[in-house]
């Protein structure tokens, strides 16, 4: 077809295609759904065909090739597109649903408009893929009998599994819960991924030759000595899950839980699985309060919401963003500004510049107490804050900490490698991501800290190339 240079001007960037809130709020199912072909067609038309695509270089970390992705799609040749979007991401299923879309912030047409449905485009490309039956397990032709395990089986994880299998090796995927996916499915509601896709590409992998065990605690059930002398390599990417916590006054009383506990109950709930836990943590007719205005916060505001709370409050430290880029963050940066998820459009209340102090009640939290602060900016950005007089108090039957991560959660097979995070949580690796112990490497959140999915499967591949490079040397 003839590329229409001023589409990008003349066809206005569509909104998400969100299913109706009442609908939505009465089950767990995916919120977004997809937009028809022309509609993609034509978005993707919308690509500017930059000679430098900033998209591509700045804004994805796996570096995804989008100008030529979207052009496929404009002209409707959806094969060679799957073939080029997974020539950098082996899981645009999961980018597409949560990735924040760092390459849309970094789009040239968003200078002065709105910029690319880039995200979309390349969820369609993979679910057409799916749905046609072009994409298909291809075990590879030839093993080199070199073994590798992989412990931990998030998007780091699993994105290296995937690589080092295409590449001959034997792939043992360690997972201490029942399914594997982490985070991926216990940490995000199925109303933003359904678990049925997370399951998919693990039965995908599977059909490729990956092994999963499941169920198995590494450094408990199976200890560091014996992978080092079954493995020819072992790959730690079990993630940064330790929770920051909030030590106030009041912290002991009960009714006050880590988010991320929260949202598991409710994941095993829908995928009907059973899960141990000294409390059973629901919302229903509870006034709840999330504190941490992440994005682990919201989708705690989703799940609170789908069980009948009888309120829902959202608080945050730092101060509210603008609505508009703020000028701290001028593109192709990841623009400082307000942003709404679908949680926030389903109810719910925020708020913005609230220290909390303690929390009272009488054996279970009813109220937390807090003063309002205004901050200090320096270039734009808010570094110091100082309370202003004003003290808050919200009633509150149910809080979770929703104020991110700090480190990996104990961890014996670290101690039985002798190997200790620094003072940030963050495990110390080499330019070959190799661990100080030889043939033990380490990727994703375990190094980086807390992260994106698109930066974990691009820190998986990386390791992929770098273990690969160290199986095939005569170093080890």
């Amino acid at each position: 077809m003839t590329k229409n240079n001023k589409a990008f001007i003349e066809i206005p960037r569509l909104g998400v295609n969100y299913r109706p809130v009442k609908q939505r709020l009465a089950d767990y199912g995916e919120v977004e759904q997809p937009l028809e072909a022309d509609q993609l067609r034509q978005q993707a038309e919308r690509c500017m065909d930059c000679g430098i695509p900033f998209c591509h270089g700045c804004g994805c970390p796996l570096g995804a090739i989008i100008p030529e992705i979207n052009e496929l799609v404009a002209n409707e040749r959806w094969d060679d597109a799957l073939q080029l979007v997974m020539a950098r991401n082996n899981f645009p299923e999961f980018t597409g649903r949560v990735c924040p879309a760092l390459c849309e912030a970094a789009c040239t047409a968003g200078l002065h408009l709105d910029p690319v449905m880039i995200r979309q485009i390349e969820l369609a490309v993979i679910e057409q893929g799916f749905a046609s039956g072009k994409l298909k397990p291809t075990p590879p032709e030839q093993r080199t009998g070199k073994k590798v395990a992989i412990v931990g089986s998030g998007p780091a994880g699993l994105a290296a599994a995937d690589q080092l299998n295409k590449m001959g090796h034997l792939v043992t995927v360690y997972e201490q819960r029942w399914h594997a996916g982490g985070l991926l499915r216990y940490g995000i509601p199925d109303f933003k991924l359904s678990k049925a896709v997370v399951e998919r590409r693990v039965n995908f992998m599977e059909a490729e030759g990956v092994v999963f065990e499941t169920g198995i605690k590494i450094g408990v059930d199976l200890s560091g000595s014996y992978l080092k002398k079954k493995f020819d390599a072992i790959c730690l990417c079990n993630g940064c899950h330790r929770p920051r916590d909030l030590m106030v006054p009041g912290r002991e009383l009960d009714g006050i839980h880590f988010a991320l506990d929260f949202l598991e109950q409710q994941n095993c709930r829908v995928s009907g699985e059973p899960f141990q836990a000294a409390a059973e943590i629901v919302a229903t007719n509870k006034k709840v309060v999330v504190i941490g205005g992440g994005d682990t916060g919201s989708d705690c505001v989703g799940v609170a919401l789908r069980q009948g709370a009888a309120s829902v409050t959202q608080i945050e430290l730092l101060p509210q963003p603008p609505e508009q880029r703020a000028l701290s963050t001028p593109w192709p940066q990841w623009p400082y500004q307000l942003r709404a998820s679908s949680s926030h459009l389903e109810g719910g209340t925020r708020r913005w510049n609230i220290l909390t102090e303690s929390f009272s009640g009488q054996g279970r939290v009813e109220q937390i107490n807090g003063s309002l602060i205004e901050w200090e900016f320096t270039n734009g950005k808010p570094i110091s804050f100082k309370k202003t007089g004003t003290k808050v108090s919200l009633e509150a039957d149910l809080v979770l900490l929703a104020m991110g991560f700090v480190g990996p959660e104990s961890n014996v097979l670290l101690e039985q490698f002798d190997l200790r995070p620094d003072s940030k949580g963050k495990l110390a690796v080499d330019d070959s991501n190799m661990t100080p112990l030889a043939g033990v490497f380490a990727t994703g959140d375990l190094v980086t800290g807390p992260s994106l999915i698109a930066r974990a499967i691009a820190a998986g591949r990386n390791l992929a190339d770098t273990v690969n490079q160290w199986l095939c040397s005569e170093e080890q």
